[in-house]
C-alpha cells in the first residue's frame, strides 16, 4: 500500500468514527454535527483514493450540513435549498462521466448514482424535525453507500457504513422505539 493510501485510511478511519457516533446524537443538531466532520474527513478521504465522485459529494454533505446546522438562520427548511442540494447532487454525478472522466459503463452508471440516492435520502432527513427521521433516512443512505465503497474497494468507507448501519439500528432502540 501506498503511503497516500495510509494517509488516506486512517483519515477514513477518524471519519468513521465521527459518522458512527452521530447516530447515537439526541438532537438533531448534534447528529449533524458529527456528520459535518465525517463528512469533511470522507471528503479528504475519497479524493486521496481518487474516488471523485464520492469526495465531491462529501463536500456538498458537509456544505449541507452547516446550512442545517444553522437551518433557522439560512431558513434550511425552504424548498430552494433541496432543489439546490439535489441539482448539485445531478450536477456532479453528470460532470463524473463528463469531465472527470469516468467511463460511462452500465455499471458504472448504476454504482457512481448510489451515492447521490445516499445524499438525497439524508437531504430529506435534515430537512425533517428529529433525529428519528434522521435515522430512518439513514437506512436508505448507508446501504447505497456501503455497496457503492465495495465497488470502489474503500474499505474505511465499508467498515463505517457497516458500523453506521449497525450504529442507525442501536439509536433506534433506545430512542424511538416506544415505551
Amino acid at each position: 500500500m501506498k503511503p497516500i493510501e495510509i494517509i488516506a485510511q486512517i483519515i477514513g478511519i477518524i471519519a468513521m468514527m465521527f459518522n458512527i457516533l452521530s447516530y447515537q446524537g439526541k438532537k438533531q443538531r448534534t447528529v449533524i454535527t458529527l456528520q459535518l466532520f465525517g463528512a469533511t474527513l470522507f471528503a479528504i478521504n475519497f479524493m486521496l483514493l481518487g474516488a471523485t465522485i464520492g469526495g465531491i459529494l462529501n463536500i456538498l454533505g458537509a456544505v449541507r450540513a452547516i446550512v442545517f446546522i444553522f437551518k433557522d438562520k439560512l431558513k434550511a427548511n425552504k424548498i430552494s435549498w433541496l432543489i439546490a442540494f439535489t441539482a448539485s447532487y445531478i450536477t456532479v454525478y453528470i460532470l463524473n462521466f463528463t469531465v472527470f472522466g469516468k467511463e460511462a459503463t452500465t455499471f458504472n452508471l448504476i454504482i457512481e448514482i448510489l451515492p447521490v440516492i445516499g445524499m438525497l435520502a439524508l437531504n430529506i432527513g435534515f430537512r425533517l424535525k428529529d433525529s428519528a427521521n434522521i435515522r430512518k433516512c439513514g437506512l436508505i443512505s448507508s446501504p447505497a453507500w456501503l455497496i457503492y465503497n465495495i465497488a470502489a474497494g474503500s474499505w474505511g468507507a465499508i467498515i463505517c457504513e457497516t458500523f453506521t448501519l449497525f450504529s442507525i439500528f442501536i439509536g433506534m432502540l433506545r430512542h424511538d422505539k416506544k415505551k
